[in-house]
């Protein structure tokens, strides 16, 4: 795992394709006939990326506080967004007029961005796809023509063919972009030895040997809870991936935006789990966002920059149960960030710190609060430290540093007995 992926913090998921033409599910639109097949390919030649600006975009991702972004390479639509030479094949680029890949990637780099780009292993469209079976369908995942073969009519060389094709698409992307991290998905239609997952990790190794990988099956480097936030925080490096409102590209009709707080709260139980927040924004087929995408945007990385001593730099906090909401550690674990997701009345408190608190302070304003310990039994069990309550609480989160007599010491046992 490269250092830049863990510290990152906040990246920033763009799905934008043929879907954003109408406004349609993204490649899901087909697969469950919301529309059909031909029609949704019929949003090829309305995909004009006419307004792309690439450094805005890049300019708007900073000012949300994120450090890395990821494009849609390949939806499972099997559209590519560059002008991809592999046999079978389909593209956007002659329709947008630009190298879309290559424009994102070099603003992004050009501001200070790391680079990822999304690729789905399976191709709802190719027609060498659909000609093999997994010896057993997981569920929520269901049969369909576009992703399986009937029982009986497998294809073993068309399947050939077809990793050949995928594998073709996979080196155009690295060795083409050199993205720092490639974001793979929908493998579930197909088991790990018939992606051969081990033997394209190795290729991935041998020609990006710095670059970070996800969904590879057993094979990735971090794990990626969608949409649902984990109540046990994974072991190791993990990123949640979720959506700005319910869509992951753009559709007008979505207007189920989370608002701000929300997004504060689960950027900050992200984060004080050790994970990173890859949160999910649709553009507009002509390179725009919309209004309420930016000021969303902007309000996260308003919060963000007031408090990003208890973000950047830092890892995971303390279990949960020491104090009501999430923290975060400095590097040298000597300075305990508490996380207040809803105003403090009367005090703020944590429980189990062995530690003598040096100083305590609001991350916004500086204001140094007032502290003392209640309880505690004998030298084994801590008391709980009570907090003054700031004067100036923060409209999202109010952020309070801890710095502590050495490194963080917490109490995890049953507590006192006579």
């Amino acid at each position: 795992m490269q250092p830049w992926f863990t510290d990152a913090k906040l990246g920033i998921f763009l799905h934008w394709g043929i879907y954003a033409v109408n406004g349609v599910t993204e490649s899901w639109a087909f697969y469950f006939d919301e529309i059909s097949y031909a029609d949704y390919m019929a949003q090829m030649d309305g995909f004009k990326a006419e307004n792309f600006d690439p450094d805005a975009w890049a300019d708007l991702f900073k000012r949300a506080g994120a450090r890395y972004a990821v494009l849609t390479a390949k939806h499972h639509d099997g559209i590519a967004l560059w002008a991809t030479k592999a046999e079978g094949g389909r593209s956007l680029a002659a329709a947008a007029g630009r190298d879309v890949l290559g424009d994102f990637s070099e603003a992004m780099h050009r501001n200070g961005l790391k680079t990822g780009f999304y690729f789905s292993h399976l191709d709802w469209s190719h027609p060498d796809y659909p000609t093999m079976r997994p010896a057993q369908i997981g569920k929520p995942w269901m049969e369909s023509r576009f992703g399986m073969a009937e029982p009986g009519k497998e294809d073993p060389q068309r399947w050939e063919r077809f990793l050949r094709f995928h594998r073709a698409q996979i080196r155009e992307v690295i060795d083409g972009y050199q993205p720092d991290l490639m974001w793979f998905d929908g493998a579930w239609e197909r088991d790990d030895e018939q992606w051969r997952m081990a033997e394209l990790r190795d290729e991935i190794a041998e020609h990006a040997p710095q670059m970070v990988v996800s969904r590879l099956m057993d094979h990735s480097d971090y794990q990626t809870p969608e949409q649902g936030q984990p109540v046990l925080p994974p072991d190791g490096p993990w990123e949640l991936c979720m959506t700005l409102n319910d869509s992951w590209g753009y559709r007008e009709s979505d207007t189920n935006f989370k608002s701000p707080r929300q997004l504060v709260r689960i950027f900050a139980e992200t984060i004080g789990g050790g994970g990173n927040l890859l949160l999910g924004v649709g553009p507009k087929a002509d390179g725009t966002f919309s209004s309420e995408h930016v000021e969303h945007l902007e309000a996260l990385g308003a919060w963000i920059n007031r408090n990003d001593e208890a973000v950047y730099g830092t890892v995971r906090g303390v279990q949960p149960g020491h104090h009501y909401g999430p923290t975060t550690l400095s590097a040298d674990h000597k300075t305990l960030y508490l996380i207040c997701l809803d105003p403090p009345v009367d005090f703020v408190t944590v429980k189990g710190l062995r530690n003598k608190v040096l100083k305590a302070r609001t991350l916004q304003g500086g204001e140094v609060l007032n502290h003392k310990v209640v309880g505690g039994f004998g030298e084994e069990v801590p008391g709980t430290l009570y907090l003054d309550v700031p004067e100036h609480i923060d409209p999202l989160a109010t952020v309070i540093a801890l710095e502590l007599d050495g490194e963080i010491d917490m109490y995890r046992g049953h507590g006192g007995h006579g």
